[in-house]
């Protein structure tokens, strides 16, 4: 069992800046593959990025890549989604996601396991 907490959203101008925390507390978060979702008002929960449990390899969405860099720290049982030049679009609800696996990177919703509740991103345009 995991349970994860969002935190670092806001509200910020185009081409800013924020960096998103998601601490996870329970057992093994090494063992964790973790991932970035974001739903927009009005739209489905989409994939943004996730990183393997060791950080060897790291998968982002088409609209984020070069923008956007997620990175753990094990050792703080935390990890975090660095989004830069940010653009009105990527207003969003942000979600982070666990899944115990250390086979696989999933990049779906229905494949992780636990979900923290969200913080809100807003770019002002």
């Amino acid at each position: 069992q995991v349970q994860l907490v969002e935190s670092g959203g806001g509200l910020v101008q185009a081409g800013g800046s924020l960096r998103l925390s998601c601490a996870a507390s329970g057992r093994n978060f090494s063992n964790y593959a973790m991932g970035w979702f974001r739903q927009a008002p009005g739209k489905g929960r989409e994939f943004v990025a996730t990183i393997r449990w060791s950080g060897g390899s790291t998968y982002y969405s088409n609209s984020v890549k070069g923008r956007f860099t997620v990175s753990r720290d094990n050792a703080k049982d935390t990890v975090y989604l660095q989004m830069n030049s940010l653009k009105p679009e990527d207003t969003a609800v942000y979600y982070c996601a666990a899944k115990d696996t250390r086979l696989v990177v999933p990049r779906t919703t229905w494949d992780y396991d636990y979900w923290g509740q969200g913080t809100q991103v807003t770019v002002s345009s």
